[in-house]
């Protein structure tokens, strides 16, 4: 015969029940907390991008604010910084006053930034520019039918790529940059150092992808 020592009342067992979920729920929490903390953390800043190591693409692109063209081998004996932008880009909003600060900051380094238009309108990418700012030695540019994307691989953006004196590609940024990885890398190819290509954060599709 049963007694009341040895069987549980309903309402126990399911109090019961409750404290080891809450408690397996936590000891995951703080296992997922300890690896993005240490092991994951370590090289998650790290982009691998063949286009590394190999000549930019000989691009030659209209101005999106004026007639003309821009040839980026014509930039060829300065180092370039290319950005594909869009108005539509959120994280293209919060990191354009980081690349017009060191558009300013570099020019007399020899520095030219290179803004890409990416699948985005004329008037949009003005009133953008118009809003946010434009920088100093900032070229302006679109990509019609997206071909200099495509050649840089470019799948969202923001997206940044740097090309040495030379006109060869040496590293490039995913992601909403900050001042600290923009300048890191310029700083490095300045004083002669290999640049490390970054992770700044997420990209954004364009529309319909």
């Amino acid at each position: 015969m049963s007694t009341p020592a040895d069987t549980d009342d309903p309402r126990t067992s399911t109090m019961r029940w409750l404290r080891w979920a809450a408690l397996a729920i936590a000891v995951v929490t703080i296992a997922v907390g300890a690896i993005l903390g240490t092991g994951l953390g370590k090289d998650s800043t790290l982009v691998d991008t063949p286009l590394v190591g190999k000549p930019a693409p000989d691009s030659t692109l209209p101005y999106l604010e004026r007639d003309g063209e821009l040839a980026l081998s014509s930039l060829r004996g300065r180092i370039v910084v290319v950005n594909f932008w869009a108005s539509w880009c959120v994280p293209c909003r919060a990191e354009q006053p980081v690349l017009t600060a060191a558009a300013d900051t570099y020019a007399e380094s020899g520095v030219t930034f290179v803004g890409i238009s990416y699948q985005d309108q004329r008037r949009p990418a003005v009133d953008f520019l118009n809003e946010l700012g434009r920088g100093r030695e900032y070229q302006y540019v679109t990509d019609p039918g997206s071909r200099t994307a495509m050649d840089f691989g470019v799948f969202g953006i923001p997206e940044t790529f740097f090309i040495d004196r030379s006109g060869t590609i040496v590293a490039k940024i995913t992601g909403e940059t900050d001042a600290p990885l923009l300048g890191g890398v310029l700083d490095d190819m300045l004083a002669g150092r290999q640049p490390q290509s970054r992770t700044g954060g997420s990209v954004q599709p364009a529309p319909g992808q």
